[in-house]
């Protein structure tokens, strides 16, 4: 994957990432269009019939370091996962559905373009996820952007025949099935936005200090999506094996980006400084209005999840993340888990 360092884009830097420069009012206006926008997603997310996700780690890992190879900011490996995510399950939403318009044909000819079709969208998988890239590097305005000619290098090295042909019409596929909608929101629009808020409300604990290691959690949430979310899953239902429907049920807090951001960021301050972490939480709940209960259930999985569990069933000393975090929660209120329902 080595590339020609004259042909690179300019590596994203943390350093000159800058809060507290945009107006009040701004910021307001900009937090409520948040809100509504995560409202609005989870609502549709509550309303559409079965739970199709697609988050495998491998392929975030994937698109993570080959964003890391072409030096694109953190913002586009996160857009790139949401594209082609929606890009896969509307693909498979097609798939099923045009199974069940040929109900009536033989079931030996129903399974052959079953096949055909699944046999279709896994041999061009690499290639969009490499147009979901090139995509979501275009929606940048910071860097340049991952022209065909990289793009194609980077394929055949990996040893597809591709031809800048075929990344045009793999990129118009992909717009296509979306409706051209790819402007998708991220997780880290949400953090961004509460961090800037929490450093006008006067947080003890400094925006730019938390932005780091928010993106290093935000990471870790990507890639380990399914056990984090199964995690608080079950302790929202209260049982070890959820049922199908409350796991259907639980979909819209999957797409709830604005309490992943309030855990991340209270995930972050309870590693800067545990000791503030009540403190953050009471500015958290007050921005969001989500149950301090709930962000600190999510904080509580984000971090136990990062820093490994005890072995069920096994008497094994506390680590000091979860004395550290006994200790924190002593004086704020019983975490309550996110609602399913």
């Amino acid at each position: 994957m080595n590339m020609d360092r004259a042909a690179r884009p300019r590596p994203a830097s943390l350093g000159n990432f800058q809060f507290g420069a945009v107006a009040t009012e701004t910021i307001e206006d900009a937090l409520l269009h948040l809100a509504q926008q995560n409202e609005r997603a989870m609502r549709e997310a509550a309303g559409r019939q079965g739970h199709f996700r697609f988050r495998e780690t491998r392929f975030v890992e994937f698109i993570f370091l080959l964003s890391e190879q072409w030096c694109l900011e953190k913002s586009v490996s996160y857009q790139a996962v949401e594209i082609l995510e929606r890009f896969m399950v509307k693909q498979a939403e097609d798939i099923c559905a045009q199974a069940e318009a040929q109900v009536g044909d033989s079931e030996r000819t129903e399974a052959r373009n079953w096949r055909a079709r699944m046999e279709q969208l896994c041999s061009k998988f690499v290639l969009r996820l490499v147009s979901c890239v090139q995509l979501a590097s275009k929606l940048s305005f910071h860097y340049k952007i991952i022209n065909n000619l990289m793009a194609l290098h980077f394929l055949q090295a990996l040893g597809y025949p591709y031809t800048k042909e075929d990344l045009l019409e793999s990129e118009l596929d992909i717009l296509k099935s979306l409706d051209f909608q790819i402007n998708l929101s991220t997780p880290l629009e949400y953090v961004e936005m509460l961090l800037e808020v929490l450093g006008y409300n006067g947080c003890v604990v400094p925006a730019t200090q938390l932005h780091a290691t928010c993106l290093t959690l935000l990471d870790l949430v990507y890639l380990l999506h399914e056990p984090v979310y199964k995690s608080l899953l079950r302790s929202a239902v209260g049982n070890t094996t959820p049922s199908q429907l409350q796991g259907e049920k639980f979909s819209s807090v999957e797409e709830d980006f604005m309490l992943l951001a309030a855990g991340i960021i209270a995930a972050s301050a309870f590693i800067q400084n545990h000791s503030c972490w009540s403190e953050v939480m009471g500015h958290l709940h007050s921005i969001t209005g989500i149950a301090s209960g709930s962000i600190a259930e999510f904080s509580y999985a984000v971090l136990i999840h990062g820093v490994g569990a005890t072995t069920p069933g096994r008497q094994q000393p506390a680590s000091p993340v979860q004395a550290a975090w006994e200790s924190a929660t002593a004086q704020a209120p019983t975490p309550t888990p996110a609602k399913a329902g």
